[in-house]
């Protein structure tokens, strides 16, 4: 019981850390344009990062809903840097349908673009290559779910746009806020920087020596365990040597005190038929005869 809670305990920090360590959910256009069933299904996130490393001959689509129906998207670009021959449609809602809210290639750039909001909470994507490329060509898109201040902000509110994030996506070390609010190093997040890579090191530290701990606990408890059943047969089996009369240190008629002498009883004899021949060779013959 104390290994399973210590366990129990063990699994929670360890979950807790991860946790703490990656908020943000990365996606790579090449496994997010695979053709299988989770392609069409809607990904519910507060903040994601999606990336475009040179793909080739691609056709996809993906949509993106927010947790709440308060909320809807920002998008922003840290790189845009498109091939002239792909693009990159944006769609405000849960289907490819009607004109685009954007049609991005390679006319487009990051400044150029700036920031794109969706009016509800669904967002699609549908991305486009041909078969050649290089690999300066892709994107990295910041994709955030935002809530406007009106409907109440109980979250991490950004400095210079008006609305709110979910307060997990701040110190990640990725801008949703696209004002660098969420990632304020000397209010917000002061050990972010060189703080931050010694902080991981002393958690991984600090679990790796729980887990150590734990098992040598465990190891520990199972030997004591093991001790105890065996005490108690050895108390026993002296107990009933003692009550068959046999007695380790009694000395034997014409022996010398201390010498050890096997006195009748059960205790003198060993169980089995090997026994039983060697304790009573007379009964033994009478048997045979008969």
């Amino acid at each position: 019981m104390l290994a399973r809670a210590m366990f129990t305990a063990l699994i929670a920090i360890l979950l807790a850390t991860t946790a703490k360590a990656e908020k943000s959910k990365f996606y790579y256009m090449d496994s997010l344009c695979k053709d299988h069933f989770l392609q069409r299904q809607y990904r519910r996130l507060d903040g994601g990062v999606l990336w475009s490393r040179n793909e080739r001959n691609l056709d996809c689509t993906v949509t993106f809903q927010t947790h709440s129906i308060l909320q809807r998207f920002m998008l922003h670009f840290d790189l845009l840097q498109l091939d002239c021959n792909d693009h990159l449609y944006v769609y405000d809602g849960a289907h490819a349908t009607a004109p685009p809210k954007a049609d991005l290639s390679c006319r487009n750039t990051k400044e150029q673009v700036g920031a794109l909001f969706t009016r509800n909470n669904f967002l699609t994507l549908k991305y486009v290559t041909d078969n050649w490329g290089t690999d300066a060509n892709g994107f990295r898109l910041i994709i955030t779910a935002v809530k406007d201040p009106k409907h109440g902000c109980k979250e991490f509110r950004c400095k210079q746009r008006e609305f709110c994030v979910s307060a997990d996506l701040t110190c990640d070390g990725v801008d949703h806020c696209a004002d660098g609010s969420d990632e304020d190093t000397a209010a917000l997040c002061p050990e972010n920087g060189e703080g931050s890579t010694n902080g991981a090191w002393l958690a991984v530290a600090a679990g790796v020596a729980a887990l150590m701990i734990i098992i040598i606990l465990v190891l520990v408890c199972c030997y004591c365990r093991q001790r105890a059943p065996n005490r108690r047969t050895h108390l026993h089996l002296d107990q009933m040597a003692s009550s068959n009369g046999a007695s380790g240190k009694t000395a034997a008629a014409g022996g010398s005190p201390g010498t050890t002498t096997l006195l009748p009883g059960n205790w003198a004899h060993p169980a089995g038929p090997r026994g039983y021949k060697l304790a009573h060779p007379g009964r033994l013959r009478a048997a045979a005869l008969r």
